[in-house]
């Protein structure tokens, strides 16, 4: 965006927000306008992330996984016990789908006791702390909405018996919406209607807060970036870190064998000869059905958002810009005569990043397969497919008592 193009908007802007305001603008609104990247507004002009030629990748599959467990094993509990793993558990969005108004982390999946989705995490994560015999770091990125609650509820829970010194939060940056015109929205007479920036945002956010100074000074090397809406993920997992850090790739993903061609997942394949992840959406019919030889699809396993990174690796790529996704939502806003309007339909862009295009910026990826049943129970729904009902059956399925 040239210079003169980036003034016009600006003016443009600062006239609408005027309007709104009726007044002068707030200090606050000022501050974040000064604190924009004016050029996000050139991707709602159809500049879009370009992608490359795929070509399937295949995974390392359960039969040879299970054949060399006890390896793998040894392997990523020597790199645990030396410090050098660290877990990252992305969990600033709110429970909406399900109805519950706070951090998604917060709400009870318990039947006949309270189990709280980050209850569980933490039990996951403990399993492996506990043969291990030490504590993995555990960096919990909230956002500026549910912060405070998160922090408040680990603090209240007494952080679920984990060792509070080796968890720390840090906040998710924001980005804005902007109508179909380009023009910015408001929340409120002083405020941006600001929202997460996806979770691509993640490591950009870590360092902001300052944390990679704790990662140096406790020497992590690898950082296990999970999900908060799978109460199955298995977290810091050693036969994973050993299989990834013997593969010698620089980065790994766990994945599962598609239920069907055309399950709504992300299937992890090579971009332009990269690992990269295809969504369902881009696949066509054809690369959908597509199978190799012995009848298995070329683009069959789905990602969990369960990555592992090496920590030199992403400082390394920390000066290359993610991609922006422009995506249309039903953003609240304040309107000229002062009402707070509650949109039915889309009326705004939101612009995310995604962490699946910092998968596109590793040299390679161990495409590492697991157990659906084991480790693959997302909360998103209220009721129906991967809703709170299909979590819980999974949860006791595995032995857990809810």
């Amino acid at each position: 965006m040239n210079e003169k193009t980036l003034q016009l908007i600006k003016e443009k802007n600062q006239k609408y927000l005027s309007a709104l305001v009726g007044k002068e603008l707030p200090e606050k609104l000022v501050k974040q306008l000064e604190e924009l990247d004016w050029s996000v507004l050139e991707y709602i002009h159809g500049k879009e992330q370009k992608r490359g030629t795929f070509a399937p990748l295949g995974a390392m599959e359960l039969p040879e996984i299970e054949q060399k467990k006890a390896q793998f094993k040894e392997v990523g509990l020597e790199a645990i016990r030396a410090g050098k793993v660290g877990a990252i558990l992305l969990a600033g969005g709110q429970g909406t789908r399900l109805g519950f108004d706070k951090a998604k982390g917060m709400f009870n999946i318990g039947e006949t006791k309270e189990l709280y989705i980050f209850e569980q995490l933490v039990r996951n994560l403990q399993k492996v702390t506990g043969e291990a015999g030490c504590f993995v770091p555990l960096y919990v990125m909230t956002s500026e909405k549910n912060d405070a609650q998160t922090r408040e509820f680990f603090a209240e829970h007494d952080f679920f018996g984990y060792d509070k010194n080796y968890v720390k939060f840090f906040v998710q940056a924001m980005a804005p919406a902007c109508d179909f015109d380009g023009n910015f929205l408001i929340e409120a007479e002083d405020s941006l209607a600001m929202s997460p920036n996806g979770n691509g945002g993640w490591f950009e956010s870590l360092m902001r807060a300052g944390l990679d100074a704790d990662i140096k000074e406790k020497g992590v090397e690898w950082l296990n970036v999970f999900a908060v809406d799978n109460v199955l993920q298995q977290i810091a997992d050693p036969v994973f870190v050993g299989a990834t850090i013997l593969s010698q790739c620089v980065s790994g993903a766990k994945v599962v064998r598609k239920a069907d061609p055309h399950e709504r997942v992300g299937a992890l394949c090579l971009e332009d000869g990269r690992p990269s992840i295809i969504e369902y959406y881009e696949l066509t019919d054809e690369m959908a059905e597509a199978t190799n030889e012995n009848g298995s699809l070329l683009y069959g396993f789905g990602v969990i958002l369960n990555y592992l990174f090496r920590v030199d690796k992403l400082m390394e790529c920390q000066s290359k810009k993610l991609p922006l996704h422009v995506v249309e939502k039903k953003v609240p806003y304040v309107d000229l005569e002062g009402n707070t309007v509650k949109p039915t339909e889309p009326n705004a862009y939101k612009f995310e990043t995604l962490i699946l295009d910092m998968i596109y910026m590793m040299d390679d990826c161990l495409s590492f397969e697991v157990e659906r049943e084991k480790e693959f129970a997302p909360v998103k729904n209220a009721t129906g497919v991967d809703s709170v009902d299909t979590a819980r059956a999974l949860l006791k399925k595995n032995g857990v008592l809810i």
